[in-house]
């Protein structure tokens, strides 16, 4: 099952998206799709696979554990040694709930403050009642942004994490979509 699953995510790495039952079949060299039907629910019954409420396949472990060797000092540097501590996954550790998680791209620069910079990419969790302090992505009267949500009594309002950029105090409508629960920036 191990070399199927390997081809099914080098299809997925390559194109950007699962193949279909059909591309499966052609993937594996199997004559019907009974046979990728079958393969496929065993897929998701590992936990390999899952399904979005279209029935569309959704990969769930794209990144295997990846060793955690320890912590590295980013001050004075210290004499370290390289000793295996645990294995972490990085989709168990970055996503709580698949089904409401999604993945954007930053565009802008205020959230800096915060280490967040364009280019960014932000795993937010669709929650619409988020804590004080909590990063939204929230519509505000017709626009989208993302922001640090603040509350004062019974006033609610948008703080940018960027001294140049004032609080947004929504005029009419405020709607919020989902709470920033990590940020990934590659070199």
């Amino acid at each position: 099952m191990d070399a199927y699953k390997e081809k099914i995510f080098a299809f997925y790495e390559r194109q950007k998206r699962m193949p279909s039952y059909r591309e499966i079949m052609d993937i594996l060299g199997f004559k019907s799709k009974n046979a990728v039907y079958k393969l496929v629910n065993k897929l998701i019954d590992a936990g390999i696979l899952s399904k979005d409420t279209t029935g569309k396949l959704i990969p769930n472990n794209l990144f295997q554990e990846v060793k955690l060797l320890g912590l590295v000092e980013a001050g004075i540097p210290t004499v370290a040694e390289e000793t295996v501590l645990d294995t972490l996954n990085l989709d168990n550790y970055l996503i709580k709930d698949r089904s409401s998680t999604y993945i954007l791209e930053v565009k802008g620069d205020s959230m800096i403050e915060e280490g967040i910079v364009e280019g960014d990419l932000v795993i937010a969790e669709r929650k619409s009642d988020p804590n004080d302090g909590d990063i939204v992505i929230a519509e505000v009267d017709g626009g989208w942004t993302m922001k640090y949500f603040r509350k004062k009594g019974n006033q609610v309002y948008l703080q940018p994490a960027n001294k140049n950029y004032k609080p947004i105090y929504p005029e009419n409508d405020l709607k919020i979509s989902a709470v920033v629960k990590g940020v990934i920036r590659k070199y």
